[in-house]
């Protein structure tokens, strides 16, 4: 058994997996790219006009692109429920107003018979009571009234601002309720151009940029803008937010629902930037795979990042310029793990 021992040959330790990668080298540049989107003009003010009341709307007099002045009579309801409530009111008031008179001849007769002691004091007294109640029913009566002739002035829409009407609810014929929109008038003045923007263009943009902004059917008309307001929450179903841009002293060209292209330069500052496919997780944190171009073997190296889309990710922390990292076959790698990259290193 010695001399079978002796002879039998060592077995070879087996060659180290090496797996094949691809790979980059980190380079630095500068961000300072202008980004292009496209919005439409807006009022900064829209107002619905609707009825206070309930009714049968029988006139529209005004229309899309109509501009409508303070005061001006926009539509008006069937009048007729309302003129009988103020004539009922206007009957009970006048019914008021007649014991009211008879009750102050009354009170009028018994306190100059009080005075010459023809009637007893219990007798005025009652007659005072009287006078009283009849003035309070004229009063309830009054307010009846007033209520009556509001709501008769409430089958008349007029328009409390000035500007162009940019959209129209119900038709002549419905009925419709109180609060209901008839026409939406953007108010005169100050306009808007809003804009749909990405997550991460919001994310990078600079504080209180300058926006350009050019006229879709004739670039030559532009404009300056400044950010008014950002809205806080996405939209459910393009995952953008709402940017409205004051626009400063823009060209009579730019009108309400005008499509507008804006301009703006992003933050310049360094960056770097690597394809999405090479991020992975290491103990429950970002990382790439680092490259020994000496040895041949991979590490991983944590990484913070900025900002990011489907293709591409900016890291600002983790990697310098002239790392060489892995962009595609990172889940198949280890600690340590050999490799062989399918392209030179750029």
């Amino acid at each position: 058994m010695v001399t079978l021992s002796a002879c039998r040959r060592a077995e070879e330790a087996p060659a180290p997996e090496i797996r094949p990668v691809r790979v980059m080298t980190i380079e630095r540049r500068t961000v300072g790219d202008t980004v292009a989107l496209t919005g439409r003009v807006q009022a900064q003010s829209e107002v619905n006009q609707s009825f206070r009341i309930d009714g049968r709307l029988t006139d529209r007099l005004v229309d899309v692109g109509d501009r409508v002045k303070p005061g001006q009579l926009l539509a008006r309801l069937d009048p007729m429920n309302e003129e009988s409530s103020l004539q009922s009111a206007r009957a009970q008031l006048a019914a008021a107003q007649a014991q009211g008179a008879e009750a102050r001849n009354m009170f009028n007769r018994m306190r100059d018979l009080l005075a010459e002691n023809a009637v007893s004091r219990s007798s005025f007294e009652q007659s005072e009571a009287m006078l009283k109640v009849t003035q309070s029913q004229i009063n309830s009566a009054q307010s009846l009234v007033d209520i009556a002739q509001n709501r008769l002035s409430y089958t008349r829409l007029l328009s409390d601002v000035a500007g162009i009407v940019t959209a129209r609810g119900a038709e002549p014929g419905e009925v419709v309720g109180a609060g209901r929109m008839i026409v939406q008038v953007a108010r005169e003045g100050a306009i808007d151009a809003v804009f749909d923007v990405p997550a991460q263009v919001k994310d990078i943009a600079p504080s209180n940029p300058d926006i350009v902004v050019t006229l879709g059917g004739d670039p030559s008309v532009t404009a300056v803008g400044k950010v008014r307001e950002v809205s806080p929450r996405a939209d459910p179903v393009t995952g953008t937010f709402a940017v409205r841009v004051r626009l400063i002293n823009p060209p009579a060209a730019m009108r309400l629902g005008s499509t507008v292209t804006g301009r703006m330069k992003l933050t310049t500052e360094p960056s770097l930037d690597i394809p999405a496919s090479a991020l992975m997780r290491s103990n429950g944190q970002t990382a790439v795979w680092i490259v020994d171009t000496k040895a041949g073997t991979v590490a991983p190296r944590n990484v913070d990042v900025r900002a990011y889309d489907s293709a591409r990710v900016q890291v600002t922390k983790g990697l310098v310029p002239g790392d060489v990292i892995v962009t595609a076959g990172v889940q198949a790698l280890r600690p340590g793990q050999k490799v062989r990259w399918l392209e030179a290193a750029k």
